[in-house]
């Protein structure tokens, strides 16, 4: 068994790597909200506990026991997002605290038959992928909005920020997931963006576009 702030170590490290190929002490307590003093205690912890690989002044890495437990947490996560919002009918904005307290629960039949119950999502309400109960993922090919060329047509599949305000904007705007969209403008002057959906044209910003992601 592992201890909350363990778990949430675990996924952060994981998160950290899949960005940047490695964390630092300086990355893990600016994503956990917490001193370097104090990471660097649980750094200690999770290395005899052979979960990561440390050494000081060096990056942080998971081994395949902490990538592992990573994974399951994750899976927990995005089970519980993809219930609160498909079944419970939560906006997609309202959710991500409360599967961060419904991650740590311990019972794999729970979350197994959870995953049952609503057919093996391969998704979360945000786009990302949901492990599997053996911890395999499969990452959907992405690209921003920013990046299609003039007259492209795409379908709203994902988001690079989950904030709740990018949230809300997006949701207000209808720029949800599985939202058919074509680029109709891109202007460099006005940083600005403009889309059709539906005949209807909605003008965004090139910092919109770029965490708006695409299925290739």
């Amino acid at each position: 068994m592992h201890t909350f702030t363990e778990e949430n170590y675990l996924k952060a490290i994981y998160h950290l790597q899949c960005e940047t190929h490695s964390a630092s002490t300086n990355d893990i307590a600016a994503a956990l909200h917490t001193k370097a003093a104090s990471v660097t205690d649980m750094l200690k912890k999770l290395a005899d506990k052979k979960l990561i690989n440390y050494a000081k002044y060096q990056g942080v890495s998971l081994t395949d026991a902490g990538r592992k437990v990573a994974l399951q947490i994750i899976r927990k996560h995005r089970l519980w997002e993809y219930f609160l919002v498909e079944k419970l009918k939560f906006k997609w904005d309202e959710v991500h605290e409360m599967a961060e307290e419904l991650e740590h629960i311990s019972s794999t039949e729970l979350i197994n038959r959870l995953d049952e119950f609503m057919d093996c999502p391969r998704f979360d309400p945000h786009g990302d992928p949901i492990p599997d109960s053996s911890g395999e993922i499969t990452a959907q090919p992405f690209t921003s909005v920013l990046h299609l060329p003039v007259h492209q047509s795409g379908i709203i599949a994902g988001v690079s920020d989950h904030s709740v305000s990018f949230l809300q904007y997006l949701e207000k705007q209808q720029l949800t997931i599985g939202r058919k969209i074509k680029i109709t403008e891109a202007t460099d002057y006005d940083v600005c963006i403009q889309l059709t959906d539906e005949n209807k044209e909605l003008n965004i910003s090139r910092e919109v576009a770029k965490k708006l992601l695409i299925a290739i």
